[in-house]
């Protein structure tokens, strides 16, 4: 049986995986999310890698994924947690020599739409609505609206992360996103992870509105 940990967004909780967990275990895998401390801005990637293996160390060579701004913590948590795969869901790829904060600055105007820029969609409802829920039902947007959660790891943010090359990269980039621009993610698939990214219908948040088509991809990955 293959496991999943599923690292979420600084908007969204752990309970926005819920569906895509329901549906990998629909395909006889599992997932496993829990909520990243939002109250420890010093946090180092390390440190959030601790605390994963502190939850799920006992898991045996899991994949590992990351969405959205957890791109950067991602490195360190499939390193430790001994991943066969790590995946990056519309996820930012850190840049071999910038900070994320300093990347950011770079590709502010090829990575984001302008209008993106400075929303909170935390506590703003009609930007997560237009942004980040736009391909959702009306059901499920109400649900995902319950599922927000801030969370930014500022000390991540700040400082050099590595790619570990020794782990293999899957990339899925959402088709319709309107907050990390889809040529943006194709660019750092290509570049920073060298690997061409698995293209899937639909906005931001693949794991609340295309759950069932996000684990036809997962549970495909060896």
């Amino acid at each position: 049986m293959t496991d999943f940990v599923l690292i979420h967004s600084t908007g969204q909780s752990a309970t926005g995986w819920e569906r895509l967990i329901g549906e990998l275990e629909a395909r006889g895998a599992r997932g496993h999310a829990v909520d990243l401390p939002n109250d420890r801005p010093e946090l180092l990637a390390q440190d959030y890698a601790s605390f994963l293996v502190d939850h799920y160390g006992d898991l045996d060579k899991p994949i590992v994924l990351a969405h959205s701004g957890a791109g950067p913590l991602l490195p360190a948590a499939a390193t430790a947690l001994r991943a066969r795969r790590q995946v990056w869901l519309a996820a930012w790829v850190p840049h071999p020599s910038l900070s994320f904060i300093d990347d950011v600055r770079t590709y502010r105007e090829e990575a984001f739409d302008p209008d993106w820029i400075g929303r909170d969609p935390t506590v703003d409802d009609e930007a997560a609505i237009h942004f980040v829920y736009h391909d959702c039902d009306a059901e499920t947007r109400a649900w995902a609206l319950t599922t927000r959660r801030p969370f930014f790891p500022e000390a991540v943010y700040n400082e050099p992360i590595s790619l570990d090359p020794g782990i293999p990269s899957t990339y899925i980039l959402a088709l319709e996103d309107r907050t990390i621009r889809p040529e943006w993610q194709r660019e750092m698939a290509l570049e920073r992870l060298r690997v061409p990214p698995v293209e899937l219908p639909g906005g931001h948040c693949p794991n609340v509105s295309r759950p069932a088509d996000l684990a036809e991809i997962l549970t495909r990955l060896e």
